[in-house]
C-alpha cells in the first residue's frame, strides 16, 4: 500500500498555484528527495509508490507541475508559456517554499529527468545527488530510437499507425489500440496498468495541453517545442553525483541515455532487466533499493 502524505499544500507560482505533497517530515532525518514527473504534463500520480522511500527516514516530495494534475491549468496557453525555463523556475519555487534549497536530492523520470538535468547543469549549491530515470539526453536520439522500436512492431500494427498518422486521426480508437501495443512493450509492461498509472493517464486525457504543446500528439513523433531539445553538449557541467536508471525494454533506450554516461564526471548507470519505462512499477522493490542506496551514499 502506498503511504499517505504527511502534508499537502499549494504555493503561489506565476498567476497560478503549484500543488505538492510531502511524505515524512521536512527538516528531520536524511536529505529530502524531490521528484519530477514526466510527460510533459503527466502529473505525479504514477510516481506515488516512490513515497515508500520515506521509510528510509527522508522526506519525499511529489508535486504536479503547472498545467498538470492538481496544479493550476491554463489550456488557453501555448509554447510561449510552457517552456523549460518555466518549469525550472517552478522547481526553484518549490525548493524555496519548503525551505530545502540548501540540501536536497532530485529524481526526475522521463521528461522529469530531462528537467532534472537542466537544473543540475546550472550547478545549484544545494543539490546533493541527482537521479536521471528513463530519460533521453536529446529528442533527436529519442525520435531515432522510437522509430527503430516501432519498426519492430507487427506489420499490421505499423500499418494502422501509418494510416492514421497520415490522416492526422490520432484520437481514433484504432490508432490508440495500435499505440497501446507499443506502450505495453516499451512504457509499462505491467498489464493491466496499476491504479496510479491509470490515474495519471486519466488526468492527462482531461487536459493534454502541456503534452501536446511540448511533445506532440504521440510518443512516436516529437513535433512540439521540445523537438530540438538537447543537453548532450552540456552534461559535462553537472557536478552532482549522478545515478542513471533505465529498463531493458525502455523507450529511453541505451542510445538515448549514453550521452549522460559519457559526459557527467561522477556517474553510474543501473539497468533493470525486467523493465521498460517504469521500473518503479515493474520492479518496484529493486528500484527503490537501488535509489535508496545511492541517496544514502550521498546524504
Amino acid at each position: 500500500m502506498i503511504p499517505d502524505p504527511t502534508t499537502e499544500g499549494r504555493l503561489a507560482f506565476r498567476d497560478g498555484e503549484t500543488w505538492y505533497r510531502v511524505t515524512g517530515v521536512v527538516g528531520e532525518g536524511a536529505t529530502p528527495l524531490v521528484l519530477l514527473h514526466g510527460g510533459p504534463g503527466a502529473g505525479h500520480d504514477y510516481l506515488r509508490s516512490l513515497a515508500h522511500l520515506a521509510d528510509t527516514g527522508r522526506a519525499v516530495v511529489h508535486y504536479d507541475q503547472l498545467g498538470c494534475g492538481r496544479s493550476s491549468h491554463f489550456p488557453d496557453r501555448g509554447g510561449e508559456f510552457y517552456t523549460v525555463e518555466l518549469f525550472l523556475e517552478e522547481l526553484a519555487a518549490v525548493l524555496s517554499h519548503l525551505g530545502i534549497a540548501d540540501r536536497y536530492h532530485l529524481l526526475g523520470q522521463s521528461w522529469g529527468g530531462m528537467l532534472a538535468a537542466e537544473h543540475a547543469i546550472r550547478r545549484p549549491e544545494g543539490l546533493r545527488g541527482l537521479v536521471i530515470s528513463n530519460s533521453p539526453a536529446s529528442m533527436a536520439l529519442w525520435g531515432a530510437e522510437a522509430a527503430r522500436l516501432r519498426d519492430e512492431l507487427p506489420a499490421e500494427v505499423r500499418e494502422v499507425l501509418d494510416a492514421h498518422e497520415a490522416d492526422g486521426t490520432y484520437t481514433d480508437p484504432a490508432y490508440l489500440d495500435a499505440s497501446q501495443v507499443y506502450y505495453d512493450r516499451h512504457v509499462c509492461r505491467v498489464v493491466p496498468n496499476p491504479p496510479e498509472v491509470l490515474a495519471t493517464k486519466a488526468l492527462l486525457d482531461e487536459d493534454p495541453t502541456v503534452y501536446l504543446t511540448m511533445n506532440g500528439p504521440t510518443e512516436f513523433l516529437c513535433i512540439g517545442t521540445l523537438k530540438d531539445w538537447s543537453v548532450v553538449d552540456e552534461v559535462h557541467r553537472i557536478t552532482a553525483p549522478t545515478l542513471l536508471l533505465s529498463g531493458r525494454y525502455d523507450e529511453a533506450t541505451p542510445a538515448t541515455v549514453q550521452p549522460y554516461a559519457d559526459g557527467i564526471p561522477d556517474v553510474r548507470w543501473h539497468l533493470f532487466t525486467d523493465s521498460s519505462h517504469m521500473p518503479f512499477v515493474e520492479e518496484p522493490e529493486a528500484y527503490r533499493q537501488v535509489v535508496a542506496e545511492f541517496l544514502a551514499a550521498h546524504d
